[in-house]
C-alpha cells in the first residue's frame, strides 16, 4: 500500500514538473496574434507597394457581431497569417463622420460605407489598390469561414 502511494506521488511530481517546464517554454510575447490595422489612405499606398489586396472591415460601434469578429476572428492564427501575407487591413466606422479620401474624392466613413452598399454590420470589403472591389461579405463569419473566404480570393 505504501509502495503504491510512493509511486503515485513520484509520478504526480514528475508530471507536474514537466508540465511546469512546458508552460515556461511557451513565449506568447513572440507570437503575433493581432491584425495590424492601418489608416485608409495609407492602406492604398501599402497595397500598391506590396502588391496586396485591401481588406476593409466596416463596423458599427455597439454591434455585437463586429465585436465578436474583433475578439474571435481577427486574432486567430490563420487569419493573422493570411492578412499579413496577402492583405492590408483597414477598419472604418460605418457611422462615423470622419473624413477619408477615396479615389480622389473626400467623403465621410459613413458615405464610403453607403457607397460600398453596406446594409448591415459587420461588412467586409476586399479591394485592389486601384479601388476596384474584388468581393464583399455582410455579417459575421467565424474564423474558419473567414479564412476560407480570404483564401478563395487570393487563389481565384
Amino acid at each position: 500500500m505504501k509502495r503504491k502511494l510512493l509511486i503515485s506521488l513520484f509520478i504526480s511530481l514528475f508530471l507536474i514538473f514537466f508540465a511546469y517546464q512546458a508552460i515556461q517554454n511557451v513565449n506568447p510575447e513572440n507570437r503575433v496574434t493581432e491584425t495590424e490595422w492601418v489608416s485608409f489612405e495609407e492602406a492604398f499606398l501599402l497595397a500598391a507597394m506590396d502588391n496586396k489586396y485591401l481588406l476593409i472591415d466596416i463596423y458599427e460601434i455597439g454591434c455585437k457581431f463586429c465585436r465578436a469578429m474583433e475578439r474571435e476572428v481577427y486574432p486567430s492564427d490563420p487569419v493573422v497569417a493570411l492578412m499579413d501575407r496577402f492583405y492590408v487591413p483597414v477598419r472604418l466606422d460605418g457611422r462615423s463622420k470622419d473624413l477619408i479620401t477615396f479615389l480622389g474624392e473626400a467623403m465621410t466613413e459613413e458615405e464610403f460605407a453607403l457607397k460600398m452598399g453596406v446594409t448591415a454590420y459587420p461588412y467586409t470589403v476586399v479591394m485592389r489598390p486601384d479601388g476596384s472591389v474584388v468581393d464583399s461579405q455582410r455579417g459575421y463569419m467565424d474564423s474558419f469561414t473567414f479564412t476560407r473566404w480570404l483564401r478563395s480570393l487570393i487563389s481565384g
